[in-house]
């Protein structure tokens, strides 16, 4: 063989080497990258066993946990939760004027913060909540504030039994009741009303009262009020053993148990509206809870802003039988809150900015009510970052005149209104004309016939609005809604000159101006002088 052909032969067995060792280092690659691979498969498939295993037991619990009861959640409140499970509450809105709401022994009694937001610094648990969790049983619990001299309660597991109280049965059409009278619509408890679960130890008599005399004077005084429905519904609890504490139906999401007596006002319902979004911050629910009104009240207009600010409303005669709370929140009375308090004691609060209060606290500060508007405004859909600036940007004023007029509250009422202002459409007319012919600025007057009104149209009238002027009545508790710097004209009747508005205003950090009339009548050119000078110091 030549020395040509073995320098070839040379080559080619050095090129299939070389082709050998690529392909061995390629294998090895591949051979690692399976390796990894198949690593990271086993992996992927340990996590999603990982996750069927806790579906399987989620929903295998849920399924057990709810044996033989019916789904009340949606059942329940039928018209707001639809059948699709839990958690279907609506949420808290974000709010400018929001300041937390943490439990603190550190609130000063008397302060504006112990007035109007968690004052509710002593706390007793009647039935432990970590005992609650050990043994599946009942929790309760009421936190008293010192300064209001009331409580709200709570409690989980409690079972109420609609065919111990004694109401009508509520929620009807007023036109279907005329003529039936307030006891009727008050609650009365019978003993076992409301039960509770404990642990079982030894003979327990199911007439055994959760809490006496001593408690009831010491968390929830009579007062001055002259029927105390949620005193005298705690003193109704029993407590039972397991074996006796037996539910068919059950609500899962919090409620608030509230009883209303003045329901057709509209003042004394905003203080009801009030102390519901005070006991639910207050009891830290994580979402606006559902309504159980209990007593036998009829439909109202009012009911409207109810829906709106929470979940969903029912009435404690409308469950077809005994019913279980998963967790249930006892709201005070509105005569309990600062709001009806201040009209017999002094209050000495003044409205400001959350903003300033979060970098500068003064517990003769407040921005609550300022928050509570803020929650009105957004439960039905308006926005809540408008001040007085953006609604006079174009130079356009409205001057809401908020009207006193006849109409049908309650079944015991017979449809006239007391007039407290006596040439009421004389002024009206009087400021009609007056605000066609201002040169200055545009203004608008507007006529709030409110009885005639839904209640999302008087709030964004209450809202639109620069100045706010009416004769004193209830109407103007909107006030509580109003955006900052408007203006508040009250026409003010020697007959009736309270408090209310004045400090409303005063808590809100509103500007506010009267005129106190000698009688009911009105001078059409006094007010329009007092509406002129309003209108100056807006710019106008």
């Amino acid at each position: 063989m030549s020395d040509k052909k073995h320098k070839t032969l040379a080559k080619q067995r050095n090129l299939f080497c070389c082709q050998t060792k690529v392909i061995e280092t390629q294998s090895l690659n591949f051979s690692d990258m399976n390796k990894k691979h198949a690593t990271l498969f086993k992996i992927l498939l340990a996590l999603f066993a990982l996750n069927s295993i806790t579906l399987y037991l989620y929903f295998s619990s849920s399924h057990h946990h709810n044996d033989n009861r019916r789904d009340t959640t949606a059942e329940g409140f039928p018209a707001i939760i639809p059948h699709r499970g839990p958690h279907l509450s609506k949420p808290w809105p974000i709010i400018p004027s929001y300041l937390p709401w943490s439990l603190t022994s550190n609130v000063p009694s008397k302060s504006c913060e112990a007035y109007f937001g968690n004052g509710f610094t002593k706390s007793a648990d009647v039935l432990p909540a970590k005992a609650a969790v050990r043994s599946g049983s009942s929790w309760f619990r009421c936190h008293y504030s010192g300064t209001l001299r009331s409580s709200i309660c709570e409690g989980g597991k409690i079972r109420m039994d609609p065919g111990k109280i004694k109401m009508s049965r509520g929620g009807e059409k007023l036109e279907d009741v005329i003529g039936r009278t307030e006891d009727e619509e008050m609650p009365e408890f019978e003993d076992g009303a409301f039960e509770v679960e404990a642990e079982e130890r030894g003979s327990r008599s199911k007439t055994k009262k959760l809490v006496g005399e001593e408690f009831l004077n010491e968390f929830l005084p009579v007062g001055n009020v002259m029927k105390h429905t949620m005193r005298e519904l705690v003193r109704s609890i029993v407590v039972v053993g397991e074996t006796d504490f037996t539910c068919q139906e059950w609500v899962e999401e919090p409620i608030l148990l509230i009883t209303r007596f003045e329901y057709a006002n509209l003042f004394h319902t905003v203080t009801d509206w009030y102390s519901a979004y005070v006991s639910s911050r207050v009891t830290g629910l994580p979402n606006r809870p559902h309504l159980v009104f209990v007593d036998g009240h009829c439909e109202t207009q009012l009911e409207e802003t109810w829906k709106a600010l929470f979940s969903s409303l029912r009435y404690a005669k409308n469950f077809s039988g005994p019913v279980c709370f998963r967790h249930a929140v006892l709201s005070p009375l509105g005569y309990e809150t600062a709001l009806f308090k201040g009209l017999s004691e002094d209050i000495d609060c003044q409205g400001a900015s959350a903003h300033d209060l979060w970098q500068s606290p003064d517990d003769k500060k407040t921005a609550r009510l300022s928050e509570f508007g803020e929650m009105i405004r957004d439960a039905f859909g308006f926005p809540v970052n408008r001040h007085h600036s953006d609604k006079a940007v174009s130079g356009h004023y409205n001057i809401l005149f908020v009207r006193r007029e006849d109409y049908l509250a309650h079944p015991r009422h017979r449809g006239k209104v007391e007039s407290r202002l006596s040439n009421e459409q004389e002024v009206f007319d009087s400021l009609q004309k007056w605000a066609s012919d201002h040169q200055e600025c545009k203004v608008n007057l507007v006529n709030g016939l409110f009885a005639h009104m839904s209640m999302k149209e008087q709030v964004r009238a209450i809202q639109d609005a620069s100045v706010i002027i009416g004769a004193h009545g209830a109407g103007l508790t909107h006030i509580v809604s109003a955006t900052p710097n408007t203006v508040i004209l009250e026409i003010i009747s020697s007959f009736f000159r309270r408090p209310h508005f004045q400090l409303i205003a005063q808590w809100k950090g509103l500007e506010y101006r009267a005129i106190n009339l000698d009688g009911s009548y009105a001078n059409p050119g006094v007010v329009i002088d007092r509406l002129n000078k309003i209108m100056r110091s807006l710019g106008c």
